[in-house]
């Protein structure tokens, strides 16, 4: 009988653990969720207000903060293609509440040489690559230039007179501006500075020309102020249909500006993925995809680990390119 009550006993003492844990898994932290975010989160954007970078990450940061459940401040922190915001960023607890809006800039400023060693891509986790977008060179309507052909015969009667303006030394535009320099077998005059006044430099007639995004020319060309020569690009943008790529024309020129998510090298696993899943759902959400179709903004998304293998793979492409064209300092 005394065997049958110790039995008794414990078997009630097990059903009551049993419960408890069930209990505190729904709870807590032991069913694999996290506690959070508890708190706003700061995403750093590279470049100045009203351009391509800090207009689509807003849009992307608000469809995030839905599913998140806190709001995500977008703070412009711009300086040496990018290298103000990413040291900032870097400078930060590895606790997933600062990121940048991560760019190819990352490979192009660190091997410009405007950030210090080791501070390159491998200085970050990646946490979703959401969209790839490309260049344009493009003129003030009025000019004489019809065609690509035109401002290369232009170029090379004129060596190094021909104005080209883009967002900024070691930015993204400078890179694509001088390779498609060495493309096309002339020599700009490469004026840097920020995309907004790069396209008002253009339509002001101060400067022959932009290397600027797309998202930046479109409008323009669509109010019939500015004519594109060409797309820097994969493929024609929709938005401009009738302009041709560089390839197209002959020149093997396809760069394109990819952008995602990224947090210090640091960042807990878990926090990674919580963000990670986030922003690839709002990268897909109805909001989001119709803004970026105005702009020919390609939704191309990646998960943290494949970000993190393209951004190592993106960072030889690039630093071999600099090279070759003498860009690289480091």
């Amino acid at each position: 009988m005394r065997t049958k009550n110790i039995l008794a006993v414990a078997l009630i003492l097990v059903l009551v653990m049993t419960l408890a844990v069930g209990c505190g898994g729904s709870a807590g932290t032991s069913s694999g969720e996290i506690k959070f975010p508890e708190k706003s989160m700061d995403m750093t954007i590279l470049f100045q207000a009203g351009g391509a970078a800090d207009v689509i990450g807003r849009q992307l940061a608000e469809a995030a903060a839905k599913d998140l459940g806190q709001p995500i401040v977008c703070n412009v922190r711009t300086g040496g293609g990018g290298a103000v915001g990413y040291q900032y960023v870097l400078g930060t607890k590895p606790d997933g509440y600062n990121m940048v809006w991560n760019s190819t800039s990352i490979c192009v400023t660190y091997h410009q040489g405007n950030m210090p060693k080791g501070q390159d891509y491998s200085a970050f986790r990646g946490v979703a690559k959401i969209s790839d977008e490309a260049s344009v060179l493009a003129v003030k309507a009025d000019s004489p230039w019809q065609n690509l052909e035109d401002f290369i015969q232009y170029a090379k009667d004129n060596p190094g007179k021909a104005t080209v303006t883009n967002a900024g030394v070691g930015s993204f535009n400078h890179l694509t501006a001088v390779a498609v320099e060495d493309a096309l077998g002339v020599k700009f005059n490469h004026i840097p500075m920020d995309s907004k006044a790069s396209v008002t430099t253009v339509l002001g007639g101060n400067a022959d020309a932009m290397v600027n995004m797309a998202f930046d020319a479109i409008p323009h060309v669509q109010a019939g102020e500015m004519r594109a020569l060409a797309v820097i690009g994969t493929s024609r943008l929709e938005q401009m249909p009738d302009v041709p790529t560089l390839k197209e024309l002959g020149y093997d020129v396809d760069l394109m500006m990819w952008r995602g998510i990224a947090v210090p090298k640091d960042t807990p696993d878990e926090v990674v993925l919580k963000l990670q899943d986030a922003f690839l759902k709002a990268a897909e959400s109805e909001s989001f995809k119709n803004f970026c179709k105005q702009y020919s903004v390609e939704i191309n998304t990646m998960n943290a680990a494949d970000f993190d293998k393209f951004m190592a793979e993106q960072d030889v492409l690039i630093a071999d390119l600099m090279e070759k064209i003498g860009l690289k300092n480091q």
